[in-house]
Parts: C-alpha cells; sequence; structure tokens
C-alpha cells in the first residue's frame, strides 16, 4: 500500500492560475480560516489530499492536482 499523497506549501504555490501570479500567505491563511483547516498545521506538515479533496473547491482540487501528478512522476522515475 502506497503512503498518502501530502499536499503542500509548494503544491499550492503551483495551483496559482495563469496571469493571477503567487498567492501571497495572508490570501491563503484566509482561504484555510474559510474552510475550518488548520494553517500551521498545514505549513510545518502539509494535509492529506483527501482533506483539501473534500473541499470540493476548485483552488483545492487544483493544488491536489498538482500533488498527484507530482507523486505519479516520482513513482514513475523508479
Amino acid at each position: 500500500m502506497s503512503a498518502p499523497i501530502v499536499v503542500t506549501m509548494q503544491h499550492v504555490r503551483a495551483a496559482a492560475m495563469p496571469g493571477v501570479g503567487v498567492l501571497c500567505a495572508s490570501g491563503v491563511r484566509a482561504w484555510f480560516a474559510l474552510h475550518g483547516l488548520d494553517y500551521r498545521a498545514f505549513l510545518h506538515d502539509g494535509l492529506p489530499l483527501e482533506t483539501l479533496e473534500a473541499t470540493g473547491d476548485a483552488f483545492a482540487l487544483r493544488a491536489c492536482a498538482v500533488a498527484r501528478a507530482e507523486e505519479s512522476e516520482m513513482t514513475d522515475g523508479r
């Protein structure tokens, strides 16, 4: 069984919409508060992909897609 995929700030930044630019930390912090998620825990350890997917939020789903693609690249490159 494979380890769960963890979404990190790197994935969140990579999920920024083209033309919008890099997200600022305060904007990400506000997004976490809006969804009742622990921003500090996220910064320290990341969050399981399933936790962010459960929000159903389009931005969270983009960040999850980035994390999933990265994991796929790592496992395909073994």
